[in-house]
């Protein structure tokens, strides 16, 4: 069975990790990699979309990325307790015609013993943004440890 530390049931330091861990997989942009993290038959809500297992959140996520263009995310730890995680977030991308977005939303994560996500539910509100508005300013990838988070920059 795959397992993906820090594992259940969560403090505040394995919580925080297990949230940083999930903003590094997200910026890699990288499906498959992204879909390892969560069960086999992981169930998720994003928006008003229905997504169940690792094949359909490959599929879910290339969509997303080829169509959110450079995405950069930043996630913030909320709450936790025991096997569930609560995190705030935000992401800034822009579509094929330059047109750039914020999105702010929250999630509810539940995992299972070996620290695979069984659960993501998603609630996700877009902002168009002025290009000068940005403040997610890094190379593509990883956000560096020195780049301020949401509750620094006043997201």
């Amino acid at each position: 069975m795959d397992s993906r530390p820090p594992v259940p049931p969560f403090t505040h330091q394995s919580a925080t990790q297990k949230v940083r861990q999930a903003e590094n997989g997200w910026n890699s942009r990288d499906p498959h990699k992204v879909s390892l993290v969560y069960t086999p038959d992981s169930q998720w809500r994003n928006r008003a979309e229905f997504v169940n297992g690792r094949e359909e959140i490959v599929a879910f996520l290339t969509r997303k990325w080829n169509r959110e263009l450079d995405y950069r995310l930043i996630k913030e730890l909320w709450a936790f307790e025991g096997n569930h995680i609560a995190v705030r977030f935000a992401y800034e991308c822009h579509d094929d015609s330059g047109n750039w977005y914020r999105s702010y939303g929250n999630e509810n994560w539940e995992f299972d013993d070996n620290g695979l996500m069984r659960r993501r539910i998603a609630s996700i509100n877009d902002l168009r943004i002025a290009e000068s508005e940005r403040k997610f300013h890094w190379p593509l990838g990883t956000r560096p440890d020195d780049h301020p988070g949401l509750s620094d920059l006043g997201l």
